[in-house]
């Protein structure tokens, strides 16, 4: 069963149905929270790291950023 079978047959299912499935994706969307990262998230965070330890001020400020936009620069 592919992901539109599953939402045309929700809309079929009583309240009580639907709500069960919403608790449940909901517990799995909180698990998946606490997971934190993906491997390749966790590299990619890793390598900004290391960017940023090497050029710790690389940007703008915000208050100079805002002006810019202000200005319209």
């Amino acid at each position: 069963m592919g992901k539109a079978d599953i939402l045309d047959a929700v809309s079929d299912l009583s309240l009580a149905d639907r709500s069960e499935i919403l608790a449940r994706l909901l517990q799995l969307e909180a698990a998946d929270d606490l997971r934190g990262p993906s491997a390749s998230e966790r590299q990619l965070l890793d390598e900004e790291l290391e960017d940023y330890r090497a050029n710790p001020e690389p940007g703008s400020p915000w208050k100079a950023v805002e002006a810019r936009l202000r200005r319209g620069t």
